[in-house]
């Protein structure tokens, strides 16, 4: 399925129509509560007089993972894309209303709405949240960017993951600039997989921080990779933020798993390269009764995730390592 053309300078998204050089909010019914209020996702569409791309910057497909939303909402609080020198952006900085509202990654019934695309119109909740952006917004787009965090207890060093042999998505990736480019397969059901392959759209998933916690580092990559892929594409004028920093590319990446329960320190964290054989962490017997576990990295690498939890069971992931290429 190909992308809709923008008809008569017409951006017709739900039921509403955009004309070019006009700013709107639209807001896309999604369901309703147990209490009859009716959940809307809402996304604010800015659009400039002359032609160019049509960009998603969508956060909060899990609504408990906080960064992603700060990112966004600053963009569109700053009034960064109020004088859009071409194309078009289309925000939504909260898809997931349940699962916020919730405090939760998922929606009320259990269901991941990265794991529901494309979604349908009669589906569970989940799935109903997904069609809603896979029917009214994705036919629009050249290409997105999905902001997200670690999970639970889980730390993200900022990157950007896209599909291994999509050159759009690298290209574009490059462009952002952000600390970690890497290559990652997605997951079934997912936005990033069913863009591509419904309607050849590449998008690619921003991963910064841990869930329900604010991090500097990460607003501040995204913010600052927002602006300087925006001036790259001829969309903004004016400084592009903070000099791109030297990109890593990850080719290939795995957890280091706990082989024992217990008390839980590391040593080496989430931006650190580390070398085969190197103490990165330990696991101590809480009741004191056996020796310290240490964790040795198993290979030479780069640090991209990490385990924020102090108590671990047996099996739990502790440390991303990925290896550059």
């Amino acid at each position: 399925m190909s992308k809709i053309p923008i008809k008569d300078g017409v951006l017709k998204i739900g039921k509403s129509n955009i004309e070019a050089g006009q700013n709107a909010v639209v807001k896309l019914p999604v369901g309703q509560l147990p209490s009859g209020n009716q959940i809307e996702v809402q996304a604010h569409v800015f659009r400039s007089l002359r032609p160019g791309p049509t960009i998603l910057l969508l956060a909060g497909v899990h609504g408990d993972e906080i960064n992603g939303i700060e990112i966004v909402r600053h963009c569109i609080y700053s009034k960064l894309f109020e004088d859009l020198m071409a194309g078009t952006i289309i925000t939504i900085p909260l898809l997931n209303v349940f699962g916020f509202n919730n405090f939760s990654r998922d929606v009320p019934d259990g269901k991941d709405v990265n794991r529901a695309f494309p979604g349908t119109a009669s589906g569970s909740l989940a799935s109903r949240v997904a069609h809603v952006l896979h029917k009214n917004v994705l036919p629009h787009v050249d290409f997105g960017l999905d902001f997200h965090t670690g999970g639970r207890g889980t730390y993200n060093y900022p990157q950007l993951r896209y599909t291994p042999g999509d050159e759009r998505a690298l290209q574009i990736a490059k462009a952002f600039g952000a600390p970690l480019i890497v290559a990652s397969k997605a997951p079934l059901k997912s936005l990033r997989r069913s863009a591509l392959k419904t309607y050849n759209i590449p998008i690619l998933t921003f991963e910064g921080g841990e869930n329900q916690r604010y991090d500097g580092l990460s607003i501040q990559v995204g913010t600052n990779g927002i602006r300087r892929l925006l001036a790259g594409q001829l969309m903004l004028a004016g400084s592009t933020g903070d000099e791109a920093p030297n990109t890593i590319l990850v080719s290939e990446s795995k957890w280091t798993r706990a082989s024992r329960a217990g008390l839980f320190q590391w040593f080496k964290a989430s931006g650190n390269r580390v070398r085969k054989g190197e103490p990165i962490g330990v696991i101590s017997d809480p009741h004191g009764d056996q020796a310290n576990q240490r964790i040795l990295s198993p290979k030479d690498g780069f640090i991209i995730g990490h385990a924020n939890s102090a108590v671990v069971s047996q099996g739990d992931a502790l440390f991303h390592i990925g290896k550059e290429e």
